[in-house]
């Protein structure tokens, strides 16, 4: 029996809402936004079958890198390895805006806001929180959170704040810079404070992965007020030698289970590791893609390689560019990989893929 992909995709987004009004019941005002959401839950996941029926697959996920400009310099930072962390032109608001139009058009629930430091582009996070029926994550370091950003948050509860940390104070502050992980701390305590539904991600290395899979972290999360954990594996670009290893991954995903029935209360996710239960990568509009801050539509945030610019150019059109139809049909997306992303490890071959236009 082949894998239902939509099917799978649809399912799970039904489990997120579901999981998340489980969590957030004794918040009223988030449960009351969430309830206001889930139609629009519905009636996207029909656009998509619509579209489905037509020929096209529409993935119910976008990533948006909206800025490449960031305040911290983190070892082994992906976007600082590949020179992305500096004064560029970023695309347009209006781009921006139109984008988040047409994602809603398309039926395409759940935009995660990277960058960079996504809290450099309020203009674009305004226009974001406009689009009531698009949930919103969007990944800070956390040390940006003022008073007008815990404002926009609390007027918008489709903006969802998932703060980076690296586990402990002395593993946050190895990584991200001396005082960080207090900042981190701090910007939870304020969310949880104005009773807002956010997250934690933690990038997992080997060094790191016993303690941050550990109960107590994970119970520190909790009491924080945090009720989504996002785990990503390190993608080897600068410290190869801290990549999990086979067993490390394995280990993970085991952990993950035991966590998500210790810890009913919180949503937990492990990226590339879920990816398995789809039957492979699900980037290059599989499951979702990447925008780049420069508006460039691309498999994934760790494959930086494009043969389309969203400038005046629809989202319904990128989704069948020449790139990502070569990587859905060759067979990239379901090759085993030793790392984070099954992409990154291939990066050869999409790159000779993207030249041929």
């Amino acid at each position: 029996m082949s894998f239902d992909l939509e099917h799978y995709l649809s399912s799970g987004i039904e489990r997120l809402f579901k999981d998340a009004l489980k969590v957030t019941f004794k918040n009223p005002k988030q449960s009351a936004f969430l309830l206001r959401f889930a139609p629009a839950v519905q009636k996207a996941a029909k656009r998509r079958h619509d579209f489905e029926k037509a020929g096209l697959h529409i993935p119910p996920f976008l990533i948006a890198s909206i800025t490449d400009n960031c305040n911290l310099n983190c070892t082994g930072c992906y976007s600082h390895a590949h020179n992305n962390c500096k004064d560029s032109q970023d695309f347009p608001t209006s781009e921006w805006a139109r984008i988040f139009d047409e994602a809603v058009d398309l039926g395409i629930s759940f935009i995660l806001l990277a960058g960079g430091e996504p809290m450099l582009r309020s203009d674009v996070i305004e226009a974001a929180a406009q689009r009531k029926s698009i949930l919103f994550p969007m990944f800070t370091n956390g040390t940006m959170l003022d008073r007008a950003a815990l404002s926009l948050f609390n007027k918008h509860r489709n903006l969802i704040p998932i703060v980076s940390i690296e586990g402990d104070e002395a593993a946050t502050d190895f990584r991200r810079g001396q005082g960080v992980f207090k900042q981190a701390m701090e910007a939870m305590r304020c969310l949880q404070d104005k009773g807002l539904l956010f997250g934690v991600s933690v990038t997992v290395t080997a060094n790191n992965l016993d303690a941050v899979t550990d109960n107590a972290f994970i119970d520190k999360l909790e009491q924080s007020g945090c009720k989504v954990v996002l785990f990503v594996e390190y993608v080897p670009v600068e410290q190869p030698d801290i990549a999990l290893s086979s067993g490390g991954r394995a280990g993970l995903a085991a952990r993950i289970n035991e966590l998500r029935a210790s810890h009913e209360g919180m949503i937990i996710f492990s990226f590339p590791g879920d990816e398995a239960e789809a039957g492979g990568c699900l980037a290059a509009g599989r499951g979702f893609f990447h925008i780049s801050a420069s508006g460039n539509a691309e498999p994934c945030p760790f494959s930086p390689y494009s043969d389309m610019n969203l400038r005046n150019t629809p989202l319904k059109e990128a989704l069948s560019s020449p790139l990502f139809s070569r990587l859905r049909e060759d067979g990239i997306l379901a090759v085993k990989h030793t790392g984070g992303c099954v992409l990154f490890e291939q990066e050869e071959t999409v790159a000779r893929l993207a030249a041929k236009g």
